[in-house]
């Protein structure tokens, strides 16, 4: 039923289309059936649509009467979406469309992310192609994919596909904000083998269990300081083999490098004597870490269990150093931009972690608005994983977007939203990634801006989009396509 009453949200076309969309599945590196949704979608439309060689979709829709002399404008948003669940919600990403429900003025997901990030943006893209009745000029509907995990999508599209001289990417999530800038980032994989030791006799086994935390988009959200469960888990791990003899089995923490992780578990032994007395430590230092992130993190859970003795546990001198470059690397915020108030300049996420098996594998991003900086802070990070044997890789760079306030779409989108609203709309950078920067890089003369509705919680199972923003976001759009500056 609540699905129904979505698509009867207004604007309806948007809704309609953004309920079709989320019956798809289609994960970052898994967008066969979206692609060829969005292929149909073009070709039931009689308008002249292709999938390049990557697999970004693009559909050309001609100007209706009397826009005729005005620029071809591209319409661009991502077709994949971050696949994040509370890990006691059954779903299955793979066949499963998204369950979505109304909350107040929210649409959220139920359990999971809800792909507003990006779905909204492709939702109102596909609304103005399908449209007879809404004045605009020659569209150019770029659908790329993979632009959460690598921007890949965005990398593999050549010079001269696009004919427009316009980009309008619809992919930011705050509905008074004008994006003209964000940061690059760079992909951070540290990783070691090690010897599996038979655990020894008068251990006892545990289970540390780290949840409860927001997470969130590692770009957007890494200035609230929030909570990160893979970095909390570890506070409980750096004296404990110390002072009662622990010795690690496993570890699980995080997933996707661009959401701060939410969850992470730890499975471990310590010497058996010591079982009282570590316990009280662990439930100690549990209600001091609650009490640091009691206004940011109030559902942060830490739970100590008892559980079966693991059969084998990590070498110890590998233990050792890897808990300590755990604790060393650098998460959260690294350096505030000096030229703009408020925006965070350079930034890493210890997204994953994995222990199990013999091997370690820890995933960061790193993301900068300024090359240099990121080359700095990514160096911090090998440093402190190299320093105790990993190996580590660097992969997936893209380059940030630089700011143009000259732009001539900026002062169209600027007065349009003054005219509409009666008031300034924020122009800013920001400190995701926008696929924007690497489509310059082929497009040098594309004047570009980004701008979206108001979307909360990106990239974890809270995201949800706000309905009366989007009809704003609607009204603009349509707004925006009346003015476009001609040809």
């Amino acid at each position: 039923m609540t699905h129904a009453e979505i698509r009867r949200l207004e604007p309806q076309p948007v809704w309609k289309n953004f309920a079709d969309l989320n019956a798809v599945p289609r994960a970052s590196k898994h967008e066969e059936q979206v692609i060829a949704f969005m292929k149909a979608f073009g070709e039931n439309l009689k308008l002249e649509t292709f999938v390049d060689e990557v697999g970004n979709v693009i559909i050309r829709k001609p100007a209706t009467p009397g826009l005729e002399d005005r620029k071809m404008v591209v319409l661009q948003s991502h077709l994949d979406m971050v696949h994040q669940k509370n890990n006691n919600t059954q779903f299955d990403f793979a066949k499963e469309g998204i369950k979505m429900k109304i909350e107040g003025d929210w649409v959220k997901a139920e359990g999971t992310t809800l792909g507003a990030d990006n779905g909204m943006g492709v939702a109102t893209i596909m609304a103005l192609l399908e449209s007879t009745t809404i004045p605009h000029p020659a569209i150019e509907a770029l659908f790329t994919i993979d632009e959460e995990t690598g921007m890949t999508g965005a990398m593999g599209l050549k010079p001269r596909v696009l004919k427009g001289a316009i980009l309008l990417n619809l992919d930011t999530e705050e509905d008074d904000e004008i994006g003209v800038g964000c940061a690059g980032g760079i992909d951070i994989t540290a990783t070691r083998n090690y010897r599996q030791e038979e655990t020894e006799p008068g251990k006892t086994g545990y289970r540390l269990t780290v949840n409860g935390l927001q997470g969130g988009h590692s770009g957007m959200d890494i200035i609230k300081g929030l909570g990160n469960a893979n970095k909390l888990l570890n506070r409980f791990l750096t004296d404990s083999f110390e002072n009662y003899g622990l010795r690690i089995s496993e570890i699980d923490g995080g997933g996707l490098r661009n959401a701060i992780p939410r969850e992470a578990t730890a499975i471990f032994c310590i010497d058996s004597v010591h079982a009282e007395a570590f316990q009280a430590d662990v439930a100690e230092l549990a209600e001091a870490i609650k009490a640091e992130y009691q206004n940011l993190e109030p559902n942060l859970n830490i739970a100590l269990e008892a559980t079966n003795l693991p059969e084998v546990v990590m070498e110890l001198g590998v233990q050792e150093g890897f808990i300590k470059a755990m604790q060393a690397v650098w998460n959260g915020v690294y350096r505030m931009s000096p030229d703009i108030e408020n925006l965070v300049e350079t930034s890493n996420n210890v997204a994953r972690v994995r222990v199990a098996g013999g091997a370690i594998e820890v995933l960061c991003l790193t993301r900068s608005s300024v090359e240099s900086s990121r080359t700095d802070l990514a160096n911090t990070v090998r440093s402190a994983f190299e320093l105790t044997g990993c190996e580590v890789h660097f992969s997936g760079a893209y380059p940030g977007w630089k700011p143009n306030m000259n732009s001539p779409i900026l002062k169209v989108l600027v007065d349009k939203y003054k005219k509409i609203n009666n008031h300034e709309p924020h122009v800013a950078a920001c400190h995701a990634g926008l696929e924007c920067g690497i489509l310059g890089q082929n497009y040098p003369e594309m004047d570009m801006v980004s701008f979206g509705p108001t979307i909360r919680g990106a990239h974890s199972p809270d995201e949800r989009v706000s309905i009366s923003s989007v009809q704003k976001f609607w009204t603009f759009v349509l707004e925006i396509l009346k003015d476009i500056p001609k040809a």
